[in-house]
């Protein structure tokens, strides 16, 4: 039977840092790290995110702000926003939500974003530091995961990582911070052939495809660690789960993340690391 990784109390551990932290911060410098949260629509998951991302704000003592535009606001209206908020001495770090609806360029929205306030860490700019092991953000969710790791005493150095997915925003830059962490790395994708084997390699299996339940016990090794990154609804009725088929999996795995209580409850709260990050950046770079 596997143990079960708690995102839900690391999560709460390392914001509770953050929060004694901020509390020096201000007590030195006189303001609050400030984040600014913009969304686009009336995507309903989004504004749960934003909410989310306001009580995190209050839970550790940051300033924040909230924009809400309408489905049809015009791209020269939202890049004058993101102008705004990059030039605003309040403001340290600043989120777009995404998905943008579709007639805003959501590339060239992003590229808007001052590399210094860009605390999702999808600007350029960013994503080339942490290809090369030198930068000051890291994308939330893949953050997440190696603060889980690490957390729960995983070590990583000369294991058989394996992670399901490329995108850019979680399987690509999940790889590169489990290469950096001295893991040996392989990346697999829909055109990967023998997929069950490759997985079975793993002593550390990362999945994040977006299927429900698609990695049964058949997938994972005997002790892995499978981490599971997964937010899906099940099509039979409707529930909350991952892309790892939990009931099949932890028997076999020595460690496992739930959904929910797992990854999720990780990306906001290191999206305040990141935004607590800035301002101590910015805060030095402006004396």
């Amino acid at each position: 039977m596997a143990k079960l990784i708690d995102g839900r109390a690391i999560a709460a551990e390392i914001r509770k840092e953050i929060a004694e932290e901020t509390a020096v911060f201000k007590g030195e410098n006189g303001y609050a790290p400030g984040l600014a949260v913009v969304i686009v629509g009336e995507d309903p998951a989004s504004k749960v995110y934003v909410r989310n991302k306001h009580r995190a704000c209050e839970e550790v003592g940051f300033y924040s702000e909230g924009y809400e535009l309408p489905a049809d606001t015009d791209e020269a209206t939202l890049l004058a926003l993101i102008e705004r908020l990059n030039r605003d001495d309040r403001i340290h770090g600043i989120l777009v939500q995404l998905p943008l609806p579709k007639h805003l360029d959501e590339e060239k929205i992003l590229l808007a974003i001052d590399p210094a306030k860009d605390v999702d860490a999808f600007h350029p700019y960013n994503v080339g530091r942490i290809m090369i092991g030198n930068y000051d953000f890291l994308p939330c969710t893949p953050a997440g995961v190696m603060q889980l790791l690490k957390r729960s005493g995983v070590e990583i150095e000369g294991k058989e990582c394996v992670v399901v997915g490329r995108s850019n925003i979680v399987g690509k830059p999940q790889a590169l911070l489990l290469l950096e962490a001295n893991g040996t790395v392989t990346v697999c994708h829909s055109r990967t052939k023998d997929l069950r084997d490759v997985c079975r390699r793993a002593d550390i299996l990362v999945a994040a495809i977006g299927k429900p339940e698609f990695f049964d016990a058949s997938y994972v090794k005997e002790g892995a660690v499978v981490i599971d990154v997964g937010m899906n609804r099940r099509p039979s009725d409707g529930k909350l789960c991952g892309d790892v088929d939990f009931a099949s999996v932890e028997p076999v795995a020595s460690m496992i993340t739930p959904v929910p209580g797992g990854v999720g409850p990780m990306t906001i709260t290191m999206l305040m690391k990141n935004t607590f990050t800035a301002a101590g950046k910015q805060g030095a770079r402006v004396k």
